[in-house]
């Protein structure tokens, strides 16, 4: 048995969701903050078979594309301003897709 930690995007989560559930996977939601944006994330808890585990990771491929986005980013305003200002000019990040930690499950046991 593996247990898979999947990190996704919020946007991405209930598509994923629906998803993992109408092929029989058990998973286990948590809501999570990270990365580079500080944005909110979802980690998924999968504990699923070893026979069915190129399947599950083939369903979260499926569902979370990578994508860009633009944002903003903070930048020190130098020459004639003040010490400690700053300037918010965008950037084009690359955001969604799926962060997977696969573990091979020592026992699994439910009680």
């Amino acid at each position: 048995m593996k247990l898979i930690i999947a990190v996704v995007q919020d946007e991405d989560s209930s598509r994923l969701l629906s998803v993992l559930m109408q092929q029989g996977f058990g998973v286990t939601k948590l809501a999570t903050t990270g990365g580079f944006l500080k944005a909110g994330n979802t980690t998924l808890l999968l504990g699923v078979d070893d026979s069915r585990l190129d399947e599950a990771i083939a369903a979260i491929e499926s569902v979370c594309k990578s994508r860009k986005q633009i944002s903003t980013a903070a930048s020190t305003l130098v020459g004639g301003m003040t010490q400690g200002e700053y300037t918010a000019f965008p950037i084009e990040v690359t955001v969604g897709g799926a962060t997977l930690f696969v573990l091979t499950v020592d026992q699994f046991l439910k009680v």
